[in-house]
């Protein structure tokens, strides 16, 4: 009985309320509260059955192994995403320490950069060191910058994206049908 300020009140258990409510019967209730008083007399012994136990036991097993390998994957794909943010850091270190201060010219030296044809003005010898393979072009952010060869081919080895312009490279095509023809050394396009 439960004290409030208008005088004493009967509680009843849920049994007996579900009971009263007709839900269940009188000997389904003797049968939970047996099955239920074995139950913990065999918890308090230490004989719960051996297949529940068991059965539990393989699988908390399994969702741990789950859990390990889920956590095992997650931390290869942040160890590849710092990874490739190191490389991109010494890519932009080496453009920065490496970049050739661009003199005002006025030759336009046109090149690609994402199917787009794009045009620096540089000076007539920053060209012919392009054109010689001596400098290479490069993006860094939203602009270009013009940086020594031997750096855009290490650039190029961690990735090629960064290097728009390096003639220096060999590409070789076996069946080129414009390998006959000369091309102009004063040619500018």
């Amino acid at each position: 009985m439960i004290w409030f300020s208008g005088g004493y009140m009967a509680v009843k258990s849920l049994q007996e309320q579900l009971l009263g409510a007709g839900l269940v019967d009188k000997k389904k209730v003797k049968k939970l509260k047996a099955e239920t008083l074995q139950h913990k007399q065999k918890v308090k012994k230490g004989k719960a059955s051996a297949d529940d136990g068991s059965e539990r036991q393989a699988e908390l097993k399994r969702q741990r192994d789950e859990k390990i390998e889920k956590d095992r994957i997650l931390n290869l794909e942040r160890q590849k995403l710092a990874e490739q943010k190191a490389v991109q850091a010494q890519i932009r270190q080496m453009i920065e320490q490496n970049r050739i201060r661009k003199e005002d010219g006025d030759i336009a030296y046109h090149f690609t950069d994402d199917k787009k044809v794009k045009k620096l003005y540089i000076s007539q010898s920053m060209h012919n060191d392009l054109s010689a393979g001596r400098l290479a072009i490069v993006k860094l952010f939203d602009s270009y910058e013009l940086i020594p060869e031997p750096v855009a081919v290490k650039i190029s080895e961690r990735d090629e994206s960064y290097v728009l312009v390096c003639n220096n490279r060999v590409e070789s095509v076996e069946d080129d049908p414009y390998a006959d023809f000369q091309i102009p050394d004063d040619l500018m396009w």
